[in-house]
């Protein structure tokens, strides 16, 4: 039996991700980085980041977490590997757990398209019951 082979990773753009959506690579530029301070327990000393990132297909709103936070800086291009889509109140927020990565990478040479913001979209959770 040969090598089994690898997979190359399916990269997504951001117009393409839905709510709930996860196992998701992509290619974005930082657009900005804001901190945020958490709520409640302050001894854990949690660092959290809210990034506008984007492609050339619209932006949403990255959660930045402890050391992932140093790697968000403004004008970087990172590559997100087995992002995941949270809901925050209504709206998509884009996240890396601990069994993602981020990579800074070479800048890439797409501009953002920011007109297209999909954590502005608001989604409302619908329970269907079969009968």
């Amino acid at each position: 039996m040969g090598e089994p082979k690898k997979q190359q990773p399916v990269f997504t753009k951001v117009d393409q991700l839905r709510p709930m959506a996860t196992g998701l690579n992509l290619t974005v530029k930082v657009v900005n980085t804001k901190m945020v301070v958490p709520k409640g327990n302050q001894s854990r000393q949690m660092r959290l980041a809210e990034c506008l990132v984007g492609d050339e297909t619209g932006m949403i709103i990255f959660t930045a977490r402890n050391d992932q936070v140093d790697m968000m800086t403004e004008g970087a291009t990172v590559i997100l590997r087995n992002a995941k889509i949270d809901m925050f109140k209504g709206s998509m927020r884009l996240a890396v757990d601990r069994w993602g990565r981020i990579e800074v990478t070479e800048p890439a040479s797409f501009s953002v398209k920011e007109d297209n913001n999909l954590s502005l979209i608001e989604f409302e959770q619908v329970t269907v019951v079969e009968q």
